[in-house]
Formats: structure tokens, sequence, C-alpha cells
């Protein structure tokens, strides 16, 4: 096999490893994803339990990257500190390397039992957790066929002239190894891989003990620029980038100069060339966790000297009108939270016409246009959340503020509903009509549109309703749920007639217009929750009123929803 060859098929093994990984990824996360983000918020008040914390969801995982970003996302929300995130990346980067060790053994005999009993999984899982842990198992089985393969492809190569005099060359001096490591973790976004990959190298006898030890430092410091990409926007965020980077960094440049006496050590200790880069790869963020945790505070301070809040660019979902100078005049600070929820009533109503944009003119940019946006509504409803908690906590609040605060949050999380009905729902409808080459009828098409056309009507009057708690426009914003009902049995019922005139375009589409009808009433449910504050004030509810199934969706604060 020549040189060519055999490197891409080291390419192709590489990227069949860096799918297993994934696969384990995801499957994990959409298994257990809020399982595991609630653990790590539990764990964020004590940096011990963030250590571990950080260490243990990593080993799920597979990634590092992944726990980073999560970490992020709770720091750029307001619900993480500095320095515990700080902590959880430090055990996130000693819980990558368990993932290394556990792979180091010769699993590959078992790598079919995985994938058979994976599959089984995943096609008789149906949208349960089963098939989520189908998808998991398919990604080991994978993820350790991959590695047998690159270690059956390197294996001959070993005496390989032109492959030795190629690797000699990239990797004869340290400081390369570890920039040219660091850019493949970079690109690969995943340090394993890279790991796995010098072990596989080292086994082979292709590169000295040195230069794998050298290419590991590099993987362990690639491993940051992704989250430096990941969290380009949030400032809090990037101090949490520039810490692992730190970090790492200064562990690298420290380390460098002792690879060659470090590698003899390893040799007389192992005597196992992967295994020694196994074992560095450990040491190595241990080694750094017992040094640094117990620097948090000093990292912390110095992130934070780099980064000023003054100078950060944030994120669009980072709040511009809440602030913790507020807290102490509630009026003030309520109505700097009113201006905040009008910031997510805009998003909301930019969601909803992406939507229908897309369906019109079956542009899929607009689907990522929406998931965007739901992130940040998502970040303006877990910091409008905190903050009117805040609030709330003032024990000589008048009690007029006290309900307008539970009006707000009612309100916040009713709008974070909507944009989960967008995002979740009705963007994967469209998607499904993009990707099935579908068409609404004309008269279809133009009933979902008049029914988004008083969504938007709506989301004004609820505006109106929600600043100046009129009557009149509480009123109105009801009448219009009813007739938001009206506009939804009209629709189903003009569908179901051109169904019964096996109209094509009718037929086709039959499933996604009725969901998307469904899905619009239930946003205007959403809404229109807004005037029941008021209706309520003034005694214009009735007391037996039946429930309304579109009444599932609003909160009601008063009974402890959230």
């Amino acid at each position: 096999m020549s040189t060519t060859m055999v490197l891409l098929h080291i390419a192709g093994y590489v990227a069949l490893l860096l799918w297993g990984i994934r696969m384990v990824e995801t499957g994990i996360m959409q298994a257990y994803g809020s399982e595991l983000r609630q653990f790590l918020g539990i764990a964020i008040r004590n940096r011990w339990k963030a250590f571990a914390a950080g260490l243990g969801i990593t080993a799920l995982l597979q990634s590092s990257t992944a726990t980073g970003l999560m970490t992020a996302g709770f720091l750029s929300s307001g619900v993480m500190e500095l320095v515990p995130a700080l902590a959880v990346i430090l055990g996130a980067n000693v819980g990558t390397t368990l993932i290394v060790q556990v792979l180091t053994f010769d699993t590959s005999a078992i790598a079919p039992i995985f994938i058979l009993a994976g599959l089984i999984a995943y096609n008789q899982g149906g949208k349960t957790r089963t098939r989520d842990l189908g998808r998991v198992a398919i990604g080991i089985g994978i993820l350790l066929l991959a590695l047998h393969l690159i270690v059956g492809v390197i294996g001959p190569i070993e005496k390989t002239a032109p492959v030795r005099a190629l690797f000699a060359t990239i990797t004869g001096d340290p400081v390369i190894n570890v920039i040219l490591a660091a850019l493949l973790t970079w690109a690969s976004y995943s340090s394993v891989a890279v790991v796995l990959l010098v072990m596989s190298l080292s086994a082979a006898g292709i590169v000295t003990p040195a230069a794998s030890l050298a290419l590991v430092l590099g993987a362990n410091l690639g491993n940051v620029i992704p989250q430096f990409i990941g969290t380009s926007q949030s400032g809090s965020a990037r101090r949490l980038a520039l810490g692992n980077l730190i970090v790492r960094g200064l562990g690298t440049v420290a380390a460098i100069p002792f690879l060659p006496k470090i590698a003899e050590w390893l040799a007389a200790l192992e005597g196992n060339p992967a295994r020694e880069a196994a074992d560095f790869h450990t040491l190595f963020n241990v080694a750094l966790a017992v040094v640094f945790i117990g620097l948090l505070n000093p990292l912390a301070a110095l992130c934070s000297r780099f980064i000023p809040a003054k100078s950060i660019t944030d994120s669009p979902g980072t709040p511009r009108y809440i602030t913790s100078a507020e807290l102490a005049t509630p009026s003030v600070a309520l109505a700097s939270a009113s201006r905040e929820v009008l910031r997510m009533v805009d998003i909301i109503e930019r969601m909803l016409k992406a939507f229908l944009i897309a369906i019109k003119d079956d542009d899929r940019n607009q689907i990522g246009e929406i998931a965007r946006m739901d992130d940040i509504v998502d970040e303006l409803h877990n910091a409008l959340k905190l903050y009117l908690t805040e609030i709330s906590r003032n024990d000589k609040l008048p009690q007029a503020e006290a309900r307008r605060c539970e009006d707000i949050l009612a309100f916040t999380i009713n709008l974070e509903h909507v944009g989960d009905i967008v995002e979740k729902s009705l963007s994967e409808l469209a998607e499904k009509k993009i990707k099935n080459h579908l068409a609404f009828s004309a008269e279809g098409f133009q009933e979902i549109s008049n029914m988004l056309n008083q969504i938007f009507e709506n989301l004004r009057l609820a505006v109106s309703v929600f600043m100046t708690s009129n009557l009149r426009d509480a009123r109105a914003l009801m009448q219009a749920k009813t007739s938001m009902r009206d506009l939804e049995w009209t629709a189903t019922q003009n569908h179901l007639h051109r169904l019964r005139e096996k109209r094509a375009e009718s037929l086709e589409t039959s499933s996604l217009h009725i969901d998307i009808v469904r899905d619009l009433k239930r946003i205007t449910a959403h809404i229109a929750s807004v005037a029941y504050p008021v209706l309520s004030e003034y005694n214009e509810l009735l007391p037996s009123r039946l429930l309304d199934k579109d009444d599932e969706a609003f909160i009601p604060l008063a009974v402890g929803k959230e």
C-alpha cells in the first residue's frame, strides 16, 4: 500500500472515530441531557463538587468541549460564578483522560457486540430513552472499531521509510509537535481522538516517546480553541475559556523542557508506548488540577482583568436593561425587567416571521435563524427569572409590586414556551415540508398566513395589556383568543373538505397543516395569558369557568408552577 493510501486510510478511520465519539455524546445528551444540566447546576456552589461534576459529566459525554460549552451557558446566564466554573473545567480536563485510559485496552473484540446491541435498541426503542442509549452503544462500537482499524493500518507501515521520514520531519521538534497536535484537535473538535491517534502512532513506533508526549500536550492545548469559538459572543464565557487557556498554556510551557526525562521515567514504569502517552495525558491534567484548584480565585481575578465587563461584547441573549444596582429600588428594577420582556416579545415575533418565510419560500436558513433566536429567548428567560426572584426576596416589597413581579414572571415563562413551540415544533414541521418537497394548497397556506397575522396583532395587544393593564385591551385579547379558536376550526374544516375532494396538495400536507394550526392556537393561548391578571383584578373571570384545553398552556404563578 502506498504512503498516500495509508494516510488516506488513517484520515478515514480517524473520521470514523470522531463520528463514534459524536454519537456517544449526542446519545447521552438526548437521554440524560436535562439530568446532567441539573446535576451540574446543583454542584456549582462548591469548587470540589464542581470539580467532581465536571469529571463525571465528561466521562459520560466523552467530550470536555461539550462540558465546557454547557458550563459556559450557565456562566453567561448568571447561574454560575467564574470560580466554580473554572473548577468544572479542571474536572472536565481530568474526566477526558479517563476515557483514554479505558480505550488503551484492546476492546476491539466487543465492538460488534456494542454495534449489534445498539442497533437493536435503536430500532426497537421508538422515541424512548432506549433509542438514545442504542445510539450510545452504536457510537461506542464504532469508536472501538475505528481504533482497531487505525492500529491495523499503522502496524504494517512501521518499517516503511517514507512514512517514518514524514513523521520524523514533522515530529522532530517539541514545539512543532505541540502546534501540530493543537491544530489537529481544533480541526477535529476532539482531544480524545487526537490522543488516541498519538497512542496508535506510538504503539507502532512511528513517533518517539518524547514526541508523543509533546503531541499529547498539543492535544490538550488545542481543546481550548473550540471553547473560544463557541463562546465568542459572551464575555463571561470568554473569561472561562481564557482561564482554561492560561492553565493549560502554563502547564504546557512548564512541561516541554522536561519531556525527555518524563519519557524515560514512563518507559521505565510502563514499557508500553501507547500506555505511556495515556498515562502522561492523565498525569498532566491531574497535576494541573492539583496545582490550580487552590488558585482559582486569583485566576478568576486575572481573567476578569484581561476581559473586564466594560470591554465585553455581550451576546444577543445578554440582558440590556436589568442590573443588580437597581434591585435596591424595586419599582425601577421592575420597570427594567418589563423592558427586557419587550425584547422577548420582539424576538418571538421575528421567530414567527422566519417560520412564515421558511414555509413560503422553502428557506432552510430561516430554520437556523429560529434556533438562534430561541437560544436568545432562553437566555433572557433565565436571566429574568433569576432577577425577578431576587426582587421577590425583598421583605419590604409592597403588595402591588409583589403582584407585578409575579405577573412579569408568569408572562416571561409563557413567552419562553412560545419560543419552544416555534423552535421545537413549527421549525421541525417546516423542515419536513422542505425536505419532502411538499407544497400547501393556496387556500391552506392562506389560512395559516391569516392565523399568523392574527398572532402578530395579538402580540401587539398583549404588549399593551402587559405595560398598561388596560381592561379594554385585556377583553380584546381574550376575544382574540376566541377568534383564533374559530380560525383554527374553520381552517380544519376547510382542510377536511379539500381532503374529501382529493386535492393532491392537501393529501400530501394533511398532517403538517393540522399540526401547524394546532400549534398556532397553542401560541395564542400563551400570549393571551397576560390578560388573566387584569381580568382577575376587575373580577371579570368566572370562578367556575371550565378549563379550556388552551389554558393548559397558561402558567399561573399563583399555583407555583414554573
